[in-house]
């Protein structure tokens, strides 16, 4: 009998441990990650993305003033197609969601226990230039194995004879 009880405590011990995350401790954890203004700064960061892709799709070709105008447009309507629907009012049940199904009370807490730290609050604070910087050193990277891609594609295409080999 004391066996059975003792499973029964530590089943219980157990359940409470995996308890779901509270919505005002959701809400504290996107406070203290700063949520917002981190998708903010991915706009900035996939405009200047967006720029410099078109620059390097373009590198080489003489364009003219309008055609130079139109294409300085394009990472401005971008983004701004972004933050109609990428805007964190519209995000934030999606995000709330995935939060509550995947995280449990106490890593909630101590999420926030750790943004609330000085080694969280730079980490959230740094965080968006070391994005950047991860940015550009991977689209640099594709710029030199997108040949290489486009190629492997060809090649497979002509091979199941989808396309003619060029």
């Amino acid at each position: 009998m004391r066996h059975i009880f003792a499973i029964f405590l530590v089943s219980i011990a157990c359940n409470a441990h995996s308890a779901p995350p509270t919505e005002e401790s959701i809400e504290k954890l996107f406070a203290a990650m700063k949520i917002e203004s981190t998708l903010e700064a991915v706009y900035g960061s996939t405009s200047q993305a967006v720029r410099q892709s078109m620059q390097a799709a373009v590198q080489g070709k003489a364009l003219s003033a309008e055609q130079q105008r139109l294409l300085e447009l394009v990472p401005g309507r971008l983004v701004a197609v972004m933050r109609e629907e990428l805007n964190w009012p519209k995000m934030k049940p999606l995000y709330m969601e995935i939060y509550r199904s995947t995280f449990e009370q106490d890593e909630v807490d101590g999420l926030i226990a750790f943004y609330a730290s000085p080694a969280g609050r730079a980490f959230i604070d740094k965080m968006p230039v070391a994005m950047q910087k991860v940015m550009a050193s991977v689209q640099s990277t594709m710029q030199s194995l997108m040949p290489k891609i486009d190629a492997a594609l060809k090649a497979a295409l002509a091979e199941a004879k989808l396309t003619a080999p060029q």
